[in-house]
């Protein structure tokens, strides 16, 4: 780059414990660029910018930040309020929001004092509003954030950064829970943004957008910087080996004949409180060897199908099968007895007990095993021993079996879900984004295990805002929109995401 440098990160380490998090990393960010930085999950990509952010203190190394005139200074370590002074927003990957307060209280939280916020609301309201304009990120801001969906809450957070006028934006996965023309449209905004002379850090493990979108790419591996190249110069197999040290070729998705009808959804209404909540009058089947994909912008009524079907909640009306068997019972342990297996949309809250240990959750689901428990008494050495097993086969990596669960990162978190799921061998595994915010090996390994499962017979239902992903494994693509589903007569990438947006469905 021939601009000015405006951040350098110089020989930053981090450690936890014996645990190197980021071994003497350097990077040198410039005016208008956008930088993507790589890794797989636990590469050390989120620690490097939390110690930028001021979350994190570096136990060495120093930060340089260029002030509004471009003369670089030293940024004052472990502070979030130096780097917010020193111009750097960050959009964490999973939401740092206030359920209970509005979307413009979320934005304003910590940018204005307690005596001026309600002074100025209609002043930030204005300019929220252009910055919506601007960039495509339509929320509704006087909704109480615990009753937006996920895409709303992800809009809501790059709102809030670009609220304080940054000129150093951190996107970790922005893009996690956009359909493709709102990605596109976000990046064309930010492209428009860094003419303007708005740098940006771009952590993502969507190659299609890295390549697309940004100017140079830093990969990060075990926590050393282990490699730097122009986009212009990178493909998707280059980048996926300086990731991972290999090559990482993705299963190839073979033809199958359909089996037997595993699920059966007559007419399934949900009357909710909102788009998301809400059913209206759905018809689905779901074979043996088969992988139906639902694609839709988050909030179409995507949850409120996965809850029916895991047993969360019951149907207004309608009619639900498994394997031919009704079900009249929709609880959670019902549909397990029944042959789902569920990987949730929210695996942190959803998905584990962060206080329990990882051996426990491996086995929460199955405690009515005599493996498990006999007389109401846990067999530890069985727990212990099979989540030894668990963790190898499935690499899942942390501080071991017995520490607390919430110590695992996204990726290693949704590797127990994985584990847990396949291991029983479900009939319909109901997969809710299960790749999000996963890395290119860790992603391709769920892939691999979804095509498995189906090749044994199962019949997979993949709900994801991943619109290469569902293109890539599924053998039907069904689009939901409005709480109603709409049959894809094609693969096209273009076609499909037109009809998400609500346009040419019938």
């Amino acid at each position: 780059m021939t601009n000015p440098c405006v951040l350098s990160l110089n020989n930053l380490t981090k450690r936890f414990g014996s645990v190197v998090a980021n071994d003497a990393v350097s990077i040198d960010l410039h005016r208008g660029e956008v930088l993507s930085l790589l890794g797989e999950n636990g590469a050390g990509k989120t620690t490097l910018m939390n110690m930028l952010f001021g979350h994190y203190v570096p136990d060495s190394g120093s930060i340089d930040v260029a002030d509004e005139f471009g003369e670089m200074h030293p940024l004052t370590l472990g502070h979030p309020q130096a780097a917010l002074d020193a111009g750097i927003g960050m959009v964490h990957q999973h939401f740092t929001l206030a359920e209970s307060l509005t979307a413009l209280d979320n934005i304003l939280l910590g940018s204005e004092s307690l005596l001026s916020w309600r002074h100025n609301r209609n002043a930030a309201r204005r300019k929220i509003n252009g910055i919506m304009e601007r960039t495509g990120l339509a929320a509704p801001l006087d909704e109480p954030v615990g009753k937006l969906t996920v895409g709303e809450r992800q809009r809501v957070e790059i709102l809030k950064a670009l609220y304080h006028d940054a000129r150093i934006l951190v996107l970790d996965e922005p893009t996690a829970v956009l359909p493709p023309q709102e990605a596109d449209t976000l990046f064309e905004n930010i492209g428009a943004m860094t003419t303007g002379g708005l740098s940006v850090i771009f952590i993502s493990h969507k190659l299609r957008e890295v390549l697309a979108f940004s100017n140079r790419i830093v990969v990060l591996r075990h926590g050393k910087k282990v490699g730097e190249i122009a986009t212009e110069d990178a493909d998707e197999r280059v980048i996926a080996r300086m990731m991972v040290g290999a090559d990482t070729p993705a299963t190839p998705r073979v033809s199958m004949e359909p089996g037997a009808k595993v699920l059966e959804l007559k007419s399934v209404t949900v009357k909710g409180d909102n788009a998301r909540t809400t059913l209206h009058s759905v018809n689905l089947s779901i074979h043996a060897h088969e992988i139906v994909g639902i694609a839709g912008v988050s909030g179409n009524g995507q949850s409120a199908m996965a809850r029916v079907i895991s047993g969360l909640a019951s149907p207004d009306s309608g009619v639900m099968l498994i394997d031919g068997h009704k079900i009249n019972r929709f609880t959670p342990p019902a549909m397990q007895k029944a042959g789902v297996g569920r990987i949730p949309e929210d695996r942190h809250h959803e998905g584990m007990i962060g206080a329990m240990s990882v051996a426990e959750n491996l086995v929460i689901e199955r405690l009515d095993d005599p493996e498990i428990q006999k007389l109401g008494f846990l067999r530890r050495k069985y727990i212990r021993s099979n989540a030894e097993e668990l963790s190898r086969t499935y690499d899942i990596r942390g501080p071991g079996i017995d520490a607390d669960a919430r110590l695992l990162s996204g990726g290693n978190i949704q590797k127990l879900i994985l584990a847990r799921v396949f291991e029983r061998s479900p009939r319909l595994i109901l997969a809710n984004q299960p790749t999000r915010g996963l890395d290119l090996g860790a992603a391709n390994e769920v892939a691999r295990r979804l095509l498995k499962a189906r090749a044994r017979g199962a019949g997979v239902l993949l709900i994801s805002e991943d619109l290469d992903e569902i293109l890539a494994l599924c053998d039907r693509v069904i689009v939901i929109h409005d709480g109603q589903l709409f049959e894809a007569h094609s693969k096209d990438r273009q076609a499909i995401g037109l009809m998400m947006a609500g346009e040419n469905i019938c």
